[in-house]
């Protein structure tokens, strides 16, 4: 297993930092700068896999399907992060996307012990949300070779669910048990071994990437703005009769007595108001439309 770790690039030892201990403050946090600025150009390179990976999730959605995201410690906790944060965004159901960490929710903020190296851990959580052909599982590892996300790729194929594998090394191992492999090689941390850096950053890069587009291409997006966000407190109330008025040009007064008549939901005011229909012929066209304002218009 040493030998194994030591030919990974995230766990060998950078070269700018070997006398870290001995550094000042300023330097420290300017090198962890330099070395996050590397970060989006290697993603950059991933781009036209991520795009397929996109693809396959808009696939499942479509087809009633659902994202789900496994992994552990730090990438398991990042997958339940864009996972729970795709709710209030795009105002989805929290089964539509769903992240899944090795050593369940107390994992979240307590390392479980041993709960990355089973594989049939994993098998357990998936058959617990009855995992379906419908679905897209993406292992997450920036090792690329945690035995828990292993065991849940190879069940998903299985099973005949989409898979896809997030790693932070070439040739990870996880990319052998996956239908499409995203490696984004990070290389050595400031900190030696420590993924939650580099490696981290990475990881939630394509995440948000992989969610955003996908929840883009199922109709949840007008123009830039989130119109199927959930007004569950006030600042998401103000924020979502300011999208009206951006979406619109009518004035901040107008937009809330939309806002109001519409039930809340953003979409249903904004075709109301451009296409000038009452809130029945607005609902009835977004339906049509599939929920896509644009055509709805």
């Amino acid at each position: 297993m040493k030998i194994m770790l030591e030919k990974l690039a995230t766990e060998r030892r950078n070269q700018r930092t070997m006398e870290l201990d001995d550094m000042t403050v300023e330097e420290i946090l300017t090198v962890m700068n330099e070395e996050d600025q590397s970060v989006a150009g290697v993603i950059r390179q991933e781009i036209p896999v991520i795009k397929q990976v996109v693809a396959q999730v808009i696939q499942s959605f479509q087809a009633g399907g659902r994202l789900i995201y496994i992994g552990a410690g730090t990438s398991g906790r990042l997958g339940v992060l864009d996972a729970a944060e795709c709710v209030p965004t795009f105002g989805v159901s929290p089964e539509m996307v769903v992240g899944l960490i090795a050593g369940g929710e107390r994992a979240l903020i307590k390392a479980v012990e041993g709960a990355e190296d089973s594989k049939t851990l994993a098998v357990e959580d998936l058959q617990a949300l009855q995992l379906t052909t419908n679905d897209t599982v993406i292992g997450i590892a920036a090792s690329g070779r945690t035995p828990y996300v292993i065991g849940g790729l190879d069940y998903a194929r299985e099973i005949g669910a989409a898979t896809a594998a997030l790693s932070c090394n070439k040739e990870a191992i996880i990319s052998q048990h996956a239908d499409l492999q995203i490696e984004v090689e990070t290389g050595p941390e400031v900190l030696t071994g420590s993924t939650r850096l580099k490696a981290g950053t990475a990881q939630k890069l394509v995440l948000n990437m992989i969610s955003t587009a996908a929840m883009i291409g199922v109709g949840k997006v007008y123009q830039n703005l989130m119109v199927d966000v959930q007004s569950t407190n006030e600042k998401l109330e103000v924020r979502a009769k300011r999208m009206i008025v951006e979406a619109t040009g009518v004035d901040l007064e107008t937009a809330a007595r939309y806002f109001t008549s519409a039930n809340g939901h953003v979409k249903t005011a904004i075709v109301m108001i451009l296409a000038d229909v009452s809130y029945p012929e607005a609902v009835e066209r977004l339906q049509r439309a599939h929920g896509f304002v644009r055509d709805a218009l």
